[in-house]
């Protein structure tokens, strides 16, 4: 039997051939994929995600017995510390006075102000980011928009739909799977770990009935980390979450009894200026004199008196420690 002669302008089987071709870029993973990571993720710690899904619930439930000033007190506070996560640091004296009197310092960044001052709004009210995400990130206003930041629905698309994808997952674990593909989905320019966070913020208290937004940041910011696995981001998640709740309960025991501590105390004082002085308080961790008196509506030299009066009793203390620009707290 004679054997076939190749002939020699053919190319050769493909084993034979080297591969010279540069190599091409890895391949992304398909939807499918992440979203059995992150099912995998939830189910492998399902008794520390129901601990902190209680905690989540009892400062839900907290604050919808509250007074209304609890929860813009926590949004300050959270914002305030996303800000150092984020590279900002603006500290809660600084954001009290952009929120209250749009009022910044000569070295202060005002675009770093406006970001946080964004945080503040969106933890607390507005819509949330799945069901408008245009207008939660303000993307809307033609003051925000950009060459750049359009055609921004495009990119949102990819995020929106694995975010519906994942409706099966609990709120704590599709909030951090949104923040952790947050940038991959090139959502957010230079502020997108803020916009990460307080989205991931809403979406973790979404069914919710008191509190607007689940903290992250409050116990630190561990649980923003990047890195390693989903099951190990969404164990720092779960941890840094039910550090955070933590903290905020502990935040408004502290405000509840330094208030029915100040409506005692303050019985014999007269007139609207002290219970009006009184929700300022409650409401801003830090106090100014102006800002109290734009928030009472009563005239400085009421505001003064009460406040006078009340660190003299102790109820509050002066932080600054100087003669012009006096800021206080609630005196615990």
């Amino acid at each position: 039997m004679v054997k076939e002669k190749r002939q020699w302008f053919l190319p050769g089987p493909m084993d034979d051939e080297p591969d010279y071709l540069p190599p091409g870029p890895r391949a992304e993973p398909r939807e499918t994929e992440v979203l059995d990571d992150w099912r995998k993720a939830e189910g492998g710690q399902p008794a520390r995600l129901a601990r902190v899904a209680g905690r989540v619930g009892a400062l839900d439930d907290r604050l919808k017995r509250g007074p209304e000033g609890w929860r813009h007190r926590l949004a300050l506070m959270e914002a305030a510390d996303l800000s150092w996560h984020t590279g900002d640091r603006i500290s809660q004296d600084r954001l009290a006075l952009w929120i209250s009197l749009r009022l910044s310092g000569v070295q202060d960044d005002t675009a770093a102000l406006a970001r946080v001052g964004w945080a503040v709004r969106r933890l607390t009210g507005g819509p949330g980011p799945e069901q408008d995400l245009a207008a939660f990130l303000d993307r809307r206003d033609p003051g925000n928009l950009s060459d750049e930041s359009e055609p921004f629905m495009d990119r949102a698309s990819g995020w929106l739909d694995l975010m519906g994808q994942a409706t099966d997952l609990h709120p704590i674990t599709r909030a951090a799977m949104g923040f952790h593909l947050w940038s991959l989905a090139g959502l957010g320019q230079h502020r997108d770990r803020m916009e990460a966070a307080v989205a991931a913020a809403r979406i973790a208290a979404s069914e919710g009935r008191g509190a607007v937004f689940a903290p992250l940041a409050m116990g630190g910011a561990g649980g923003l980390r990047a890195g390693g696995s989903p099951f190990e981001r969404l164990a720092r998640w779960l941890e840094g979450m039910e550090a955070a709740c933590l903290t905020a309960m502990r935040q408004l025991d502290d405000i509840e009894a330094w208030s029915a501590r100040a409506v005692a105390a303050m019985t014999p004082l007269s007139g609207r200026t002290p219970p009006a002085l009184r929700a300022v308080l409650t409401e801003w961790p830090l106090v100014s004199a102006p800002m109290a008196e734009a928030q009472t509506g009563a005239s400085r030299a009421a505001v003064q008196r009460n406040l006078a009066w009340m660190e003299a009793y102790g109820l509050i203390s002066e932080v600054t420690g100087q003669g012009r620009y006096r800021m206080w707290r609630v005196a615990n």
